[in-house]
């Protein structure tokens, strides 16, 4: 399916939007899955849209491999229909007239008779487990089985570039994880280069190769996805890794001070030298809550104040103001209830100096 074997479809934006607060450069790599991540209104489904030829740049280019989409400079704009891309998006706009087969087919008749165009759709529709239903309408389906032959009619029209703007947003939680699943398998026998628009972790590490973190419009972290969440150097990638990032300046040794003067004794996995801008990581399942100031190992005593108590699961989360920012502590229920925690209470965090991941600010 999608392009030839050999053939470049690495996709090259450049893109400035000031409307919409975008200024970014994105590069993804032939044949590869790209997961944009970032809070709401960051710019994600701007950037997609840009690709997609929805949105035209003030300033900037458009490139899939050797062909020029979109160029500013020299007035070059090619039409959404006519750029071999298809764009998945949360709603899965079915043609409400046309059966499940005929919206599937209705991309390849472009190029194909109709024998030939139904057979497509019929192989499409058995590859996303659709099949049975090739005859209905599409207000005869559910949202999972319509997201399914939306999926399917994308992949019909043999595109270059598959854009998904979080297609899973709109499901029910029970169908995420099959469609979740389907998705990947597609990606993984396809040679379509792909950008995925998401807000979950779990879609990220199941179905990119890379990850680029967006906020105000702006790349602001880019990588490997186990990568970023092992060493986020964002709020946002840090949320989704379930980690608290605590800003200072390398000391020497494996130490960060920081801006308070509080110094943090954790583990460098790459200490750039004294005086560099770094980062401690520290995940909330790692951290202690203690009433009084404790006696024994930990290097990181942490005096702090309550801001919250929240229940996670089976367990709660505290969430404490300190001199050098917010923590967060994943703590027992049996313990919050023995440590009377209320908002406003003063507390001691500990963190063990192992547990603790220091890093440069940047690569």
């Amino acid at each position: 399916m999608t392009a030839d074997a050999g053939t470049d479809t690495t996709i090259t934006v450049r893109a400035r939007v000031p409307v919409r607060g975008l200024d970014l450069s994105v590069t993804v790599p032939s044949g590869s899955v790209l997961a944009l991540l970032g809070p709401n209104g960051a710019g994600k489904s701007t950037l997609v849209h840009v690709v997609a030829g929805l949105v035209r740049p003030d300033d900037g280019t458009v490139r899939v491999g050797a062909r020029t989409l979109t160029d500013t400079a020299s007035r070059v704009h090619v039409p959404p229909h006519r750029r071999g891309i298809a764009l998945l998006a949360q709603d899965p706009l079915l043609f409400p007239h046309l059966t499940v087969r005929e919206n599937v087919a209705f991309a390849p008749r472009v190029r194909h008779d109709r024998r030939q165009a139904r057979a497509i759709a019929d192989d499409w529709l058995e590859r996303v487990d659709a099949r049975d239903l090739a005859d209905r309408l599409p207000r005869q389906l559910s949202g999972g089985q319509a997201q399914r032959v939306a999926l399917a009619r994308a992949l019909a029209a043999d595109p270059d570039v598959l854009l998904l703007d979080e297609p899973f947003a709109a499901m029910d939680a029970d169908a995420t994880p099959t469609l979740r699943r389907l998705v990947r398998d597609v990606l993984s026998h396809s040679r379509c280069t792909t950008m995925v628009v998401t807000h979950d972790r779990v879609d990220a590490l199941s179905l990119a190769d890379d990850v680029v973190v967006l906020d105000g419009g702006r790349v602001v972290e880019e990588g490997p996805v186990a990568a970023v969440l092992a060493t986020p150097r964002s709020t946002f990638a840090a949320t989704l890794a379930g980690t608290t990032l605590i800003h200072g300046t390398f000391e020497d040794g494996d130490t960060l001070r920081t801006e308070d003067g509080t110094v943090v004794h954790g583990h460098a996995i790459d200490h750039p030298g004294a005086g560099r801008p770094g980062i401690a990581s520290i995940a909330p399942t790692t951290v202690s809550v203690f009433a009084v100031r404790p006696i024994g190992s930990p290097r990181n005593v942490i005096p702090a104040r309550i801001d919250q108590v929240d229940a996670v699961g089976s367990g709660v989360r505290v969430t404490a103001r300190a001199a050098l920012g917010v923590l967060a502590a994943d703590i027992t229920s049996v313990a919050a209830t023995d440590l009377d925690l209320q908002p406003g209470s003063e507390v001691f965090l500990t963190v063990k100096a192992t547990e603790v991941r220091l890093y440069p600010t940047r690569r």
